[in-house]
């Protein structure tokens, strides 16, 4: 249900998302609650949108056909995961309005990603391209000894990653070692970093070139899993401007309609640089459900759906903290304590309906509010505690 004059895509419409998982499920309650339909491909059929849709199509990633009959008959279509095939992006575009296909191709692929950032200008880390084990070996010592050797392609929250240099194993050892874990792919090698901590802005950018960015959130990780993030980050002004001006001058650069997240890193001596890319919306950004005049999750809707942008201020500052698969193995009976953690002051609890429990693997999460953001971070983590 479109408007032809405007390209408005109007409550009632139906808005196809290419992924059905906790990113496309929660997506997809915002776009319900703005009164669409909603449709998702998913290589699963009890994928966690599966409960909050009209529809499933089940088909990988780069499934032509299935990409084919979820754009049949859209308004327009989003994503919530980077990892669609080209040629099922294009087929997609050719069916339903799905913003450009091209920016999509560059962050997918982080031999592009890093390359396309460092080209146009934007701070990034030192690194280089590695396409077989002597050039890691010639990439290492480029980059002093120690590196995060990272697959161009399909890795996420710490798969596809490798760590060299940091144990004192014998340099041969480790590059064969590292380079097998990543299964012998192309990739790129970055220099291991002097961090301070982690940063993220998320941005949004209309068709008609309007962009917006919300306030920097504070990310902790561990085992290169995001734990816990913050809004605001707390950070100097100075520091927040810079980082919302190269949040703002990618999503540009890119010609990205949408979202995008860019994960940033602050080292010791005051660096700012990029570390990657998100074209989606970001863990690290759940917590603007609660945070912001508007969440990243209506954002998108509104983006996809070429509506005017949502207001992205922080009204009252906010936390998460991710639930992975471990809580309920590490739980007595295998059933976290909900009601101990809701007992907290301002938490809340969000479950993404997955079946099974898995390490590291992410089932949901906990958020709360806060006079400040520290109160908010303590309230969110005294929750997980008393699970």
């Amino acid at each position: 249900m479109s408007s032809s004059k405007t390209g408005v895509v109007e409550p009632g419409g139906l808005l196809a998302i290419l992924g059905g998982g906790q990113l496309g499920r929660m997506t997809a309650m915002a776009a319900r609650t703005m009164g669409y339909r909603v449709r998702v491909m998913d290589p699963e059929a009890a994928c966690p949108a599966s409960f909050v849709v009209d529809h499933v199509v089940v088909g990988n990633w780069d499934d032509v056909d299935a990409a084919r009959r979820l754009a049949a008959g859209a308004d327009a279509v989003t994503l919530e995961i980077e990892q669609i095939g080209v040629d099922a992006l294009r087929e997609v575009a050719a069916l339903a309005p799905l913003r450009p296909v091209e920016p999509i191709r560059i962050i997918q692929d982080k031999i592009l990603q890093k390359s396309w950032l460092a080209e146009n200008g934007f701070p990034v880390g030192a690194f280089r391209v590695v396409r077989c084990e002597s050039e890691l070996l010639e990439a290492i010592s480029a980059l002093g000894g120690r590196v995060f050797l990272k697959t161009a392609r399909g890795g996420y929250d710490g798969r596809g990653q490798a760590r060299i240099g940091f144990d004192g194993e014998a340099r041969d050892a480790a590059v064969l070692e590292g380079w097998a874990s990543i299964g012998s792919r192309p990739a790129v090698a970055e220099k291991a970093l002097d961090l301070d901590f982690e940063i993220s802005v998320m941005a949004a950018r209309s068709p008609n070139g309007e962009v917006r960015s919300y306030p920097a959130a504070r990310n902790h990780h561990e085992q290169q899993i995001l734990a816990w993030s913050v809004l605001p980050a707390g950070i100097p002004a100075e520091l927040e401007s810079r980082a919302q001006e190269i949040a703002r001058g990618i999503i540009a650069g890119l010609d990205l309609e949408g979202l995008l997240c860019v994960e940033m890193f602050v080292t010791r001596d005051g660096e700012l640089l990029v570390n990657e890319l998100a074209p989606r919306p970001h863990n690290s950004y759940h917590q603007s459900e609660r945070a912001c005049a508007t969440s990243q999750f209506e954002q998108l809707v509104r983006t996809s759906c070429n509506l005017p942008l949502g207001e992205t201020e922080i009204l009252t500052p906010a936390a998460i903290v991710n639930l992975l698969g471990d809580v309920w193995l590490n739980a007595a009976g295998g059933r976290p304590d909900f009601a101990a953690a809701l007992a907290v002051s301002g938490v809340r609890l969000h479950l993404y309906e997955k079946h099974a429990a898995r390490v590291g693997r992410k089932m949901g999460h906990l958020s709360a509010t806060g006079a400040t953001a520290e109160e908010a971070l303590a309230r969110v983590l005294e929750a997980k505690a008393r699970l």
